[in-house]
């Protein structure tokens, strides 16, 4: 039993071939590090330095998003309130073109009023006011032709109404101080007179227009026209 146990004992000591191994040495396990209160303070208080730092610089980020916000937000309200102001200019100096306008227009026509002569509601002051309204359009004619017309046609009435020649045959009777029939008047009225044939005016200028494109003048007018 004694050699048997030595041959185990150099069995496992030795490999065959191998020189001697040298003796298996242990190694100690390392001892756990205990940290001390100081250490362990320092250490949590680090770890919250870490979290407040990223906490405030998430705030920073807030902040400067925030105030970007703002600033675009009173930017924005600053351009509105500019083109309200810039609008109620606009209507403000448009009302006042339109016064002043009115204002020129008024005067204008008070002054068109003051200008204008008078003329007297009978034969005499029709012929005078159709005269200045040919005179205006570049219509020929005297007060003669025209007064001798008027006398031969309806003895100055402006309300003469032929009821019983050619035209009134018809269906288009002539009528008014020349005897002028609605489609020779609707062709030859002058604007700026009444669009009536029984307006004494509007029917000696009409009838004078007539006979300048017919007869050259209504001097030129001696009888039935």
């Amino acid at each position: 039993m004694a050699a048997a146990t030595g041959a185990a004992t150099l069995a496992l000591g030795f490999a065959p071939g191998d020189e001697a191994a040298p003796a298996a040495r242990s190694v100690p396990a390392p001892a756990p590090v205990k940290l001390s209160a100081q250490d362990t303070g320092a250490s949590l208080q680090a770890g919250s330095l870490r979290e407040q730092s990223a906490s405030a610089y998430q705030q920073a980020q807030q902040d400067a998003i925030e105030a970007e916000r703002r600033a675009a937000a009173e930017e924005m309200a600053q351009e509105k309130r500019e083109a309200r102001r810039q609008a109620e200019a606009e209507r403000r100096a448009a009302r006042e073109r339109a016064e002043k306008q009115r204002a020129a227009s008024r005067s204008a026509a008070r002054e068109r009023q003051q200008a204008a002569p008078s003329y007297p509601d009978n034969l005499d002051g029709w012929i005078r006011e159709a005269l200045a309204i040919m005179k205006r359009e570049g219509i020929p004619g005297t007060y003669e032709g025209i007064h001798r017309n008027i006398m031969r046609e309806s003895s100055g009435n402006p309300r003469a109404i032929n009821t019983w020649d050619i035209n009134a045959r018809n269906g288009v009777p002539s009528k008014g101080l020349l005897q002028v029939i609605q489609p020779t008047f609707d062709a030859y009225h002058v604007e700026g007179t009444a669009y009536d044939l029984y307006d004494p005016v509007a029917n000696i200028v009409a009838a004078c227009n007539y006979a300048a494109d017919r007869y050259g003048s209504i001097d030129n007018v001696n009888g039935p026209y």
